[in-house]
């Protein structure tokens, strides 16, 4: 007579057949590391919400680079910190800006051995902190914003990016994304949409990375409410329709559901975002001894990896890099 408990048992014995009957594997190749490119200073600087990343400098950045592909970890997603912001974030397609440069510097450098991406947004650049050209009433004026990112994804596939990341969460931002790169000759650039981006207070490390505060207001409007779960599914199915090629969903932890009902449906590559708020908090409860945050970051990575997403924007690519031997 077989005892199925006894059956399972056998089964997790050794290292070996645990690997050998995993059904959720975590790869290098599985990570793409988030990086923070400044205009205005001279030297990299700490981030304190989030140990061990930092703003970089451009000399900086193609250092950080290369270590990470030296670990086996080939792609990088970029966000940009100008110098000056003002109300519209003009500076984001500026073909001189900040991001366009560093695109151009790891192109020049990596070729086609490093997949580069880049976030497309305003709100890193604006003076009021949101994702999009403001009303005067301080709503967001979506068609106004819509135009402004197509002149973003096209400076940025100009300078190199093999992806345009949008994570402003504006309707129709992916029809207009994708047209405006098919009518300049960019037709092999991917656009990766945040399609499924919930407004969450696990942001705050992201936000002192990137220097931005929110004027006035909240992104509530815009973002999706953590208390649905059906809604994200129709967002991502209408980005999809309009041209995405990788969906992502953001968070990544808090959302495990939603990545799983994502998978299920998209006929395209799932990607999560493990965001700064779920790094921070495995960083402060390991620096207190509370916990191995190395084994606990690849806990939440196969997790994510089991939950249905191909790939991880993580701030744990390079160390879980080294934990998975590169």
């Amino acid at each position: 007579m077989e005892f199925p408990a006894r059956r399972l048992r056998r089964l997790r014995r050794t290292p070996v057949i645990r690997d050998l009957v995993a059904e959720t594997s975590l790869d290098v190749n599985d990570l793409v590391a988030p990086l923070f490119v400044a205009e205005g200073i001279d030297a990299p600087r700490p981030i304190a919400a989030l140990p061990g990343h930092g703003q970089h400098t451009l000399d900086s950045l193609r250092l950080e680079v290369r270590r990470l592909v030296a670990l086996g970890v080939r792609s990088v997603l970029l966000f940009g910190l100008p110098e000056a912001k003002d109300a519209e974030g003009s500076s984001a397609w500026d073909p001189d800006g900040i991001v366009q440069i560093a695109l151009r510097d790891l192109r020049d450098e990596h070729g086609d051995g490093l997949c580069v991406m880049a976030d497309l947004c305003l709100d890193e650049y604006t003076e009021h902190g949101h994702c999009g050209i403001l009303l005067d009433d301080g709503t967001v004026d979506n068609d106004a914003t819509l135009e402004r990112y197509a002149r973003i994804a096209v400076v940025q596939a100009d300078a190199g990016a093999d992806v345009v990341a949008p994570s402003g969460m504006m309707d129709g931002q992916v029809a207009a994304i994708r047209a405006a790169l098919e009518d300049n000759g960019h037709h092999d650039t991917i656009v990766l949409a945040y399609a499924a981006k919930y407004a969450t207070a696990l942001y705050g490390p992201f936000r002192e990375a990137v220097n931005v505060s929110i004027a006035h207001g909240d992104r509530r409007a815009y973002q999706q409410d953590l208390r649905n779960r059906t809604e994200a599914v129709t967002e991502v199915l209408a980005d999809i329709a309009e041209g995405a090629d990788i969906v992502m969903v953001k968070p990544a932890l808090s959302c495990l559901d939603v990545i799983a009902d994502v998978a299920a449906v998209a006929d395209v590559p799932v990607a999560a975002y493990h965001v700064s708020g779920e790094y921070a908090m495995v960083k402060a409860a390991a620096e207190r001894g509370w916990l191995d945050g190395t084994a606990v970051g690849l806990e939440h990575l196969t997790a994510i990896r089991r939950a249905g997403a191909d790939f991880v924007v993580t701030y744990f690519a390079a160390e879980a890099a080294e934990a998975l031997g590169g």
